[in-house]
């Protein structure tokens, strides 16, 4: 699938040029996603608590095996939210995330904890965002997606002009968002289709990489007095 054939699939927009997103997305090592605004809508029952599509949840699976698929490892993935929600622990227990930071006002704090805990740096990290708590870790981050919405167009101008976003989507949050993101990104990388038969078919390519997917703990961080801390 050519590159021009992808790019006429996405309705969103594109920041940066194409070919240095994929230039971006050969150097990335983990994905970090924000939660509420971008698994959904951002509105939360009575108990805090708001959920997360299964399209979006197998969108960062095939993500995640397309990155196996060029790099042979699975990369790291965690959630960042400045809230405690239990759906974003369970999707993480699930699909076997590295870790969800949760209560966090400063997401640049949780950003450096989970690069210096795996050994990377924010450039090699690609984030998926969409609101202004998050500017300050896109700023960092070497790939940023932002999930805009219809009602704070001048927020993603903002994020225009200030050289935080590199692709803006078309879906908003909650209808779909994070599947275009990981999507886009599983195209870009050139082994699309290859991706997809794999696990069509249930390979052993892919089922090796199941076993070593599944193979991760998930930690649970949360922020108290300014430090990063482990929950058990």
């Amino acid at each position: 699938m050519d590159i021009n054939t992808i790019i006429s699939h996405f309705k969103g927009s594109f920041i940066t040029p194409v070919q240095d997103v994929q230039e971006k997305l050969s150097r990335i090592k983990a994905y970090i996603f924000d939660w509420d605004g971008v698994f959904n809508n951002g509105v939360k029952d009575e108990n805090g608590t708001s959920s997360f599509s299964e399209v979006d949840a197998m969108g960062t699976n095939m993500l995640r095996f397309n990155h196996y698929l060029r790099h042979n490892d699975v990369p790291i993935v965690a959630i960042i939210s400045g809230e405690r929600n239990s759906a974003a622990w369970t999707l993480a227990k699930r699909e076997c995330f590295h870790g969800v930071y949760s209560r966090i006002k400063l997401k640049t704090e949780a950003l450096q904890h989970l690069c210096d805990k795996h050994g990377i740096q924010p450039h090699e990290v690609a984030f998926v965002f969409d609101d202004v708590l998050d500017f300050g870790a896109a700023e960092k981050c070497g790939l940023r997606i932002m999930i805009p919405r219809p009602c704070a167009p001048l927020l993603a101008e903002f994020a225009v002009q200030n050289g935080l976003v590199d692709y803006m989507t078309a879906c908003v949050g909650g209808e779909g968002a994070v599947r275009e993101a990981v999507e886009l990104l599983t195209g870009l990388s050139g082994l699309y289709n290859e991706t997809i038969a794999n696990r069509m078919h249930y390979g052993e390519v892919y089922k090796t990489y199941i076993n070593l997917r599944n193979e991760t703990v998930p930690s649970f961080y949360i922020s108290k007095d300014s430090q990063i801390i482990e929950e058990h």
